[in-house]
């Protein structure tokens, strides 16, 4: 009704849709009572930041909506809300710990957008979902981002009847020890082979199954068929090696988490020491959860490694002590390191760090011979990439790189 009233016929009116990011890790890691503060905490900052004329209200859940009225000037609306999007620079304080928030903004315009409130309020909504999808902080609604949401939600229908007509399958991509030159162990990824669209790549559904829950289920399917594909290789007489399986957010976050991997291993006859487990560094962010559910990995003898490596929030002081054994330094930085010399620095720092910290370092996306030597000269355990091979079905992993022993140093041997 407010938002209703406020809609004049001679005036631009923007409503912000502001959803924060990653609420419900925040939630489930520090509980429903550091939520809901966090929940006040925000419509307390975007209160203060209001002024005369404008107004912001909570919609429920993690989400709050903006008004700005009387705007005539489109940059001057656009600097108040990259304003508003640096509130949340300032970290804020949930139970002494100090937390760094962000948000994603949806800006519909009436009467450009729409000319009722409840329309205005949806274009919002489906912007403010454009802009996560996009990974940016705020996003104006396009009529395309309508269709977007629908394709949106074909492709979770889509998924949940992939799950059971079984149109998941495992592609694997070598890791290579760099001094040696020898198969050290694989990374098993999962393909979507869509009965209409053809391949479709983990970077377009992964999300979709993320937000729906459907991550659960099909990550199981995954680490089931990877330890079940490195068993029967094992069975064949290939050399014994370890297989490496990302584990998602919400599996990472399962109290039975530790009784599925168990039970899985248990069923396919892989030996603990043969599978290693895949986190991101966000997944930590609940300290105390991450580490009693790291030690209890740990304790049935899988290895872990922590993912994209450099791209997180992983507090120095808190990763010595973390239960894991190998940092994989992401791909962007390697693909920088000889035309960047911070880039550079990263990764020299992150491999000697993993020296001192006596844990293994692998560099992913290892493309080219100049990138190879410059991780060979930083003593960099393993690298991954395309300059070894790209990701490749079983049957393929096997002709190539298993039946006889293939060392990637080597000329003949490529």
């Amino acid at each position: 009704k407010i938002l209703r009233n406020s809609l004049k016929s001679d005036e631009t009116v923007a409503l912000l849709v502001l959803n924060i990011d990653r609420f419900k890790a925040i939630n489930d890691s520090l509980g429903h009572t550091a939520g809901n503060y966090l929940l006040y905490a925000v419509g307390e900052r975007l209160g203060h930041f209001c002024r005369e004329g404008e107004a912001v209200f909570s919609m429920g859940g993690d989400e709050f909506a903006f008004l700005l009225m009387g705007y005539k000037d489109s940059d001057a609306m656009r600097n108040r809300i990259d304003d508003m999007v640096k509130l949340f620079d300032q970290p804020f304080d949930i139970n002494g710990e100090s937390y760094h928030v962000m948000v994603s903004v949806g800006i519909a315009l009436y009467p450009s957008d729409a000319n009722q409130s409840e329309q205005l309020i949806q274009q919002a909504d489906t912007a403010v979902h454009s802009a996560k999808e996009q990974g940016v902080n705020f996003q104006r609604y396009a009529s395309a981002m309508q269709m977007r949401a629908h394709e949106r939600l074909q492709l979770e229908n889509d998924l949940r009847r992939a799950l059971e007509n079984e149109e998941f399958s495992l592609v694997y991509q070598p890791r290579v020890h760099l001094q040696s030159g020898e198969l050290t162990s694989l990374e098993a990824l999962v393909r979507w082979n869509h009965p209409h669209r053809g391949m479709v790549m983990p970077g377009d559904f992964i999300p979709v199954a993320e937000e729906s829950g459907l991550i659960v289920p099909l990550g199981e399917w995954v680490l089931r068929e990877a330890c079940l594909q490195n068993k029967q290789w094992q069975e064949l007489g290939y050399p014994s090696i370890p297989i490496s399986v990302n584990l998602s957010m919400r599996q990472f976050q399962q109290k039975k988490l530790v009784d599925v991997i168990r039970g899985i291993l248990a069923y396919t006859g892989l030996e603990p020491r043969y599978l290693e487990l895949e986190i991101t560094e966000s997944m930590t962010f609940d300290k105390d959860r991450a580490f009693e559910q790291l030690k209890k990995i740990k304790a049935i003898g899988v290895a872990i490694s922590i993912d994209d490596f450099g791209t997180g929030y992983s507090s120095l002081h808190y990763l010595k002590n973390l239960p894991i054994d190998r940092l994989k330094i992401d791909r962007s930085f390697v693909n920088e390191v000889l035309v960047d010399s911070k880039n550079a620095a990263i990764v020299s720092t992150i491999a000697s760090m993993a020296h001192h910290l006596k844990l293994k370092v692998t560099a992913e996306g290892v493309e080219n011979e100049e990138q190879l030597q410059f991780l060979q000269a930083q003593d960099c355990h393993e690298g991954q990439g395309y300059y070894f091979s790209r990701p490749i079905p079983a049957e393929v992993f096997e002709k190539l790189f298993l039946r006889k022993p293939v060392n990637w140093l080597v000329q003949d041997g490529m």
